[in-house]
């Protein structure tokens, strides 16, 4: 009788604390976290600012200043050799051109479209003649293309030390 009445305490207890599910109308809002892929540095997506907030930042830059930033944009383009560059859309069909923090690391070649996040070091840099043709050639542009390049430009660089990858 004592081991009866034990389970039967043992089995209220159990039942009081079982989870109760609210009906939907009072249900929490829940976020649902968006997947990433991280490579290089783990980096945290909290604190990246947008990509229109990182143009700005890039035009107040001059040429010796560097910036250690976080920031999220979408990929336009990536080396198709080995993934060992990327360029990002910023805002008004500006670029910004991605490094990574001594060769670390790569990202995979088929994620143009994708949201990304990144920290590092954003700087300006002019790009050579001879740096921008290398660089057209690993994105598969034609040599008519390549040919055109005949000036150095100022450009947008960023050297990455971390790199999500929206899923």
């Amino acid at each position: 009788m004592k081991s009866f009445n034990i389970l039967l305490v043992f089995l209220v207890l159990l039942m009081s604390c079982k989870n109760k599910q609210k009906p939907a109308e009072e249900s929490e809002n829940v976020q649902i976290e968006k997947k990433y892929a991280s490579f290089g540095k783990l980096i945290d997506y909290n604190g990246a600012i947008g990509s229109e907030d990182m143009l700005d930042q890039f035009q107040s830059l001059k040429e010796t200043d560097t910036l250690e930033t976080k920031f999220s944009a979408t990929v336009t383009d990536v080396c198709k050799s080995k993934g060992c560059w990327m360029k990002l859309n910023l805002k008004n069909g500006e670029e910004v051109m991605v490094k990574f923090k001594d060769y670390g690391f790569f990202v995979p070649k088929d994620i143009e479209g994708r949201e990304v996040v990144l920290n590092g070091i954003a700087f300006v840099e002019y790009m050579s003649v001879e740096d921008q043709r290398h660089y057209a050639k690993d994105a598969g542009e034609s040599q008519e293309d390549i040919r055109q390049i005949k000036e150095p430009k100022r450009t947008f660089e960023f050297e990455a030390d971390g790199v999500l990858i929206g899923q």
